[in-house]
C-alpha cells in the first residue's frame, strides 16, 4: 500500500502573530513553524500502517525551501521519502490542484490529510483533491483501518460517531483521535540522522490559478482588564454585575 500524507507547515500555536503590508500578509519574522497538528495525527497513523502492514509512506508539502525542515522532521518520524512542490500555497484550491497532480503521478492508494490547517482553518483541501480526482473521501476521521482494498473509517459527527465502509483509493481528512496523543512520535537521534539520507524530491508546480485572495487580517480585540472584589464586598460585586457588566 502506498500512502501519501499531506503536511502543512504552520506556525507553532505559542507564536506571537503579527501582520504586515496593511494587515494583508502574515509576518513570519520570529515565528517557529511545525507540522500541522491534524497532519501529525495522520502521519502517525500512516507510520502504524508502515510498521504493521509494510506500507510505503511519502509526505508532501506545497511551499518554498523554508518548509523543508518540517518535511525533514516528518522523515525523522519515519516517512520513507518526501516531496516538496515548489510553489507558494496561495489558496486552498491552488494547493489542492498541486497535490492532486502529485497523487495522480504517484499512484497512491491512501491519501491522509488533516481536515484543516491550524493557521487559516480553511478545511477545504482534502475535499477539493477528492473532487478533482474523483476519489472516495471521508472527512473528520478519528479512526482508520485498511484490509486489502477495503477501508473502514470512523468519523466524528454532531453528537456522536459514524462508521463508514469504503474502498481505495481513498482520501481522508484526519484530526485528533486518529491516533491517541500519547502515540504521537518524537524524532529520536537515529531518526534524525537517517532523515538526512532519505530522498526529499522537489517538483515544479502544475498550472493552477488561485481562486481566492486574502485581503485583510484582523486580530481579536484584547481582553478587558479584570476587576477584583474583596470577599466581603458583595454589594460592590452585585452593583458591578448589574450596572457595568449588565448581566443581572
Amino acid at each position: 500500500m502506498k500512502i501519501l500524507v499531506c503536511i502543512s507547515h504552520v506556525p507553532d500555536t505559542t507564536s506571537k502573530i503579527n501582520f504586515t503590508n496593511g494587515d494583508a500578509e502574515f509576518d513570519t519574522n520570529g515565528v517557529q513553524f511545525v507540522i500541522n497538528p491534524n497532519d501529525e495525527f495522520g502521519l502517525t497513523r500512516a507510520i502504524w500502517f508502515q510498521e504493521q502492514q509494510g506500507a510505503n509512506v511519502t509526505v508532501v508539502n506545497v511551499g518554498g525551501a523554508d518548509t523543508e525542515p518540517t518535511l525533514r522532521k516528518a522523515l525523522a518520524i519515519g516517512a520513507n521519502e518526501a516531496i516538496r512542490v515548489n510553489a507558494q500555497p496561495t489558496d486552498g484550491f491552488a494547493v489542492a490542484k498541486q497535490l492532486a497532480d502529485v497523487i495522480k503521478n504517484g499512484g497512491f492508494d491512501l491519501i491522509i490529510a488533516g481536515k484543516e490547517s491550524l493557521d487559516y482553518n480553511g478545511g477545504m483541501v482534502p475535499g477539493m483533491i477528492a473532487g478533482i480526482l474523483g476519489y472516495n473521501f471521508v472527512n473528520g476521521a478519528i479512526g482508520l483501518t485498511v484490509e486489502g482494498n477495503n477501508a473502514k473509517v470512523i468519523r466524528e459527527i454532531d453528537g456522536g460517531k459514524e462508521t463508514v465502509a469504503t474502498s481505495l483509493p481513498l482520501i481522508i481528512g484526519g484530526q485528533k483521535g486518529l491516533v491517541e496523543e500519547k502515540d504521537l512520535r518524537i524524532p529520536n537521534m537515529r531518526g534524525i540522522m537517517t532523515a538526512r539520507t532519505k530522498a526529499l524530491n522537489i517538483v515544479e508546480p502544475a498550472a493552477a490559478n488561485a481562486e481566492t485572495k486574502a485581503v485583510k487580517f484582523e486580530k481579536p480585540a484584547p481582553k478587558s482588564a479584570v476587576k477584583l472584589f474583596s470577599a466581603d464586598d458583595i454589594d460592590g460585586l452585585v452593583n458591578a454585575l448589574h450596572n457595568e457588566a449588565k448581566v443581572i
